[in-house]
């Protein structure tokens, strides 16, 4: 049998900035500085008026093939995790397959989940491998939640950023993957949500159980969410350490999805852990939601934190309710360009 391994990593952002210098020059009654403590947010990508989240990971998608000679025939499988599809049909991975070149001999299919789509996509990659039905995997995540957001909306323009990444999941002989755990409640549904858009009738979508603010199409109850993540995650941590047999003092990084760095302070007292342990990515990116992880790896590889042999802990959180967690071994050795530096891209294009 084989298994699934995490190979290169490519992050495309678009090209377009929003500082909260920028956001407070045009509202001068944000106070970005407190928004800024509460966030650990300063920066966000914003995609074009006229780029989809397809757009974005057909540029990731293109960078890592590139900037990593693989050769995009030996692709087997399309994995395409966003909840801003170009359209409500047809699949968006299928669009994705005949932009990319990627052989019609493979599978593609899109898989609505939010800030646990990462570890997600990883679980269905591995499985896909252990199967034998595919032995390279494409994983895009790609979010365009900007699309939902109100420019006047102070709680989700602040926190928010578009962005994409495209991971290689390769067979490999020995696991690195695995433990995979998962959880879902649907009742926190109305907690982070868009209502309209889909088929079920205006009259009878689910309403949110707190006053909208803002005249977003994307409400989010910031507190419910904060409730929920440290019921669950610090459960999570001690589920996957037990079904791994590792100890706390194995776990080399605690990698988190990166919601805000409020969110991460709570988890890391909750966890006892310091901040090397468990590391942020969101100053310069914001909240890039099924992103952030894999945005995450590629500045810890980039900074040389994650090597060969080093043991993390992956673990998202959020809309839905849903959460899932798993263990990881680094096995990937980035190549080196003439410079000395790893060949991971993640500034904008």
């Amino acid at each position: 049998m084989e298994f699934g391994s995490v190979g290169p990593i490519a992050i495309y952002l678009p090209e377009t900035v929003e500082d909260n210098e920028l956001l407070e020059a045009e509202f001068p009654r944000w106070n970005m500085e407190l928004i800024y403590a509460k966030t650990g947010i300063r920066a966000r990508h914003i995609a074009a008026a006229d780029q989809c989240a397809s757009d974005l990971g057909v540029a990731a998608a293109e960078r890592l093939f590139a900037e990593h000679d693989i050769d995009r025939r030996s692709i087997d499988f399309l994995l395409f995790c966003t909840q801003t599809p170009d359209y409500p049909l047809p699949t968006t991975a299928c669009l994705i397959q005949d932009r990319l070149g990627l052989p019609t001999s493979i599978g593609a299919l899109d898989f609505n989940l939010g800030c646990s789509g990462f570890v997600y996509g990883l679980s269905l990659a591995d499985g896909l491998i252990r199967s034998g039905a595919a032995r390279r995997v494409l994983l895009i995540t790609a979010e365009t939640y900007s699309k939902y957001i109100d420019p006047s909306d102070r709680a989700l323009r602040t926190i928010f950023g578009d962005g994409a990444a495209a991971t290689l999941i390769e067979a490999a002989a020995e696991p690195s993957l695995g433990s995979f755990i998962f959880g879902t409640d649907g009742r926190g549904a109305d907690t982070l949500m868009v209502a309209e858009g889909g088929a079920r009738p205006k009259e009878h979508a689910i309403k949110p159980r707190k006053r909208k603010r803002w005249p977003s199409s994307l409400f989010m109850d910031g507190p419910e969410l904060v409730k929920f993540t440290l019921e669950v995650v610090p459960p999570l941590v001690d589920r996957l350490l037990r079904h791994a047999r590792w100890s706390r003092d194995q776990v080399d990084l605690y990698l988190m999805h990166q919601a805000t760095s409020f969110m991460l302070d709570h988890l890391r007292s909750r966890l006892e852990l310091d901040q090397q342990r468990l590391p942020t990515a969101l100053r310069d990116y914001g909240n890039t939601v099924s992103s952030t992880l894999p945005l995450l790896m590629c500045d810890l590889r980039n900074s040389g934190q994650l090597r060969p042999g080093k043991q993390s802990l992956l673990i998202g959180f959020g809309v839905g309710f849903s959460w899932a967690g798993c263990v990881w071994t680094e096995t990937w050795q980035a190549r080196q360009t003439q410079t000395g530096q790893p060949t991971i891209a993640r500034d904008a294009a």
